[in-house]
């Protein structure tokens, strides 16, 4: 079994390392700039953690949230600001990138090994910036929610728990990669404050991926069978689904909505898919309000009747 966690722990790292490399060609790429591949010391945390790992597989990993899955987001986070900011300097010219490039691709004859090397940065030039980085956005989603899957367990989160938290991942990756594909393709012009605002709010809900306090239960056995004790707090008994709405709340459609409300009503740009998706935040907001309201409700009326039967003689 060790060999198996080993390979899983290899491999994973792995997937991180080559895709956080692809964004940092990337952004080499787009800025020509040899400079920009120092961005490949941000790997280094990461093969640190793997070579700890490997080292120590007797040792329990972080129950409360995933190492590896943090620094894998330092080291592809940088990268993908940076192609994201580029973008929206040269959206005006890079609109049309692949027409050019596609009618420029076309007047070439490929004939031989030679010639299909020297076109290989002509067949690079034909996809647009637009499409790179969405590209990159979906494989980075993707990868976190297989990577997790593949990382061993190593004494943190149970399977049960793992199921749980991959299928809120999926939710929760469709919902990040709309925010962002949706609201930028929303900014016509060129505008420093609300790009940067916008790439902090996705940053900051990429945070939600390294963590599994959302379906992780901190109570040990012993202390489920008291759970309608008066003495227990209403955190010990609900800590997983009241982080589970301050994760909706100040993580992800919290925030969403904010942005989505300033690039409506400061910024005056509207569009059908920005009010329906702003319109869900909302929703999700009040009801996650409404879920906090329930669960401090019957809390109160849980340790009332626990309160009278422990007077009962």
């Amino acid at each position: 079994m060790w060999l198996v966690h080993s390979v899983y722990t290899i491999i994973t790292r792995a997937l991180f390392i080559l895709v956080a490399l692809f964004g940092v060609w990337r952004v080499t790429w787009v800025k020509k700039d040899p400079k920009y591949w120092f961005l490949s010391f941000l790997f280094l945390p990461l093969v640190v953690e793997m070579m700890i790992i490997l080292k120590n597989r007797k040792g329990k990993g972080c129950k409360w949230f995933s190492p590896p899955i943090l620094l894998f987001l330092i080291s592809i986070i940088p990268s993908i600001w940076i192609l994201e900011l580029h973008h929206q300097k040269e959206k005006v010219t890079s609109s049309h990138c692949s027409y050019r490039a596609a009618s420029a691709s076309k007047n070439k004859t490929i004939c031989g090994f030679s010639v299909f090397l020297q076109n290989i940065e002509q067949v690079l030039s034909s996809v647009c910036s637009k499409d790179w980085i969405l590209a990159l956005h979906q494989i980075l989603l993707i990868l976190l929610i297989v990577g997790k899957w593949l990382l061993p367990l190593r004494g943190g989160i149970t399977k049960d728990e793992l199921s749980q938290l991959l299928l809120i991942f999926v939710g929760t990756a469709a919902d990040i990669l709309e925010f962002t594909s949706e609201t930028l393709s929303d900014v016509k012009v060129y505008t420093p404050e609300l790009v940067y605002t916008i790439l902090a709010v996705w940053t900051w809900s990429m945070l939600q991926f390294p963590l599994h306090l959302s379906v992780i239960n901190s109570k040990p056995d012993s202390e489920k069978e008291d759970e309608d004790s008066p003495e227990v707090s209403l955190w010990s008994k609900h800590s997983t689904d009241i982080w589970s709405v301050m994760e909706a709340l100040f993580i992800q459609n919290g925030p969403f909505l904010v942005v989505r409300l300033t690039v409506m009503i400061y910024f005056k740009l509207f569009g059908q898919m920005i009010i329906f998706f702003a319109i869900k935040n909302f929703l999700v907001v009040i009801l996650s309000f409404y879920r906090l309201i329930i669960i401090c409700d019957n809390f109160r009326q849980s340790r009332r009747v626990a309160g009278r039967d422990s007077q009962v003689p």
